[in-house]
């Protein structure tokens, strides 16, 4: 599923314009970006947790010319699903359950 389908799919189901649901959509992933970049987690009760994880610096091989070389520690944004949303995928839930333990 591609953004635009996602933003239909929740202006359908939530009763607003795709405008509306893309102005949600948008901010909230705005928000999410900003607290990782501030090395924040954000936790979604029910659906899953991001988070920046670290990399240390480790030895690697250059592909094209096979020499040895460093590869430089970085920071990178990492997802977790919660036990939930995993229950989901495998089947063993159903979503309205999901939905039920997301709203809290």
């Amino acid at each position: 599923m591609q953004k635009t389908q996602f933003i239909g799919e929740v202006a359908a189901r939530a009763g607003v314009s795709k405008k509306q649901a893309k102005h949600v959509l948008d901010t909230a992933l705005q928000i999410i970006a900003e607290q990782l970049q501030q090395g924040e987690r954000v936790v979604l009760t029910g659906f899953g947790t991001f988070e920046v994880r670290s990399r240390r610096a480790r030895r690697g091989v250059n592909p094209q010319t096979r020499q040895p070389m460093t590869i430089n520690a970085t920071r990178t944004p990492g997802f977790s699903a919660s036990n939930s949303l995993k229950a989901v995928v495998r089947g063993e839930k159903s979503t309205r359950d999901l939905q039920r333990e997301i709203e809290g």
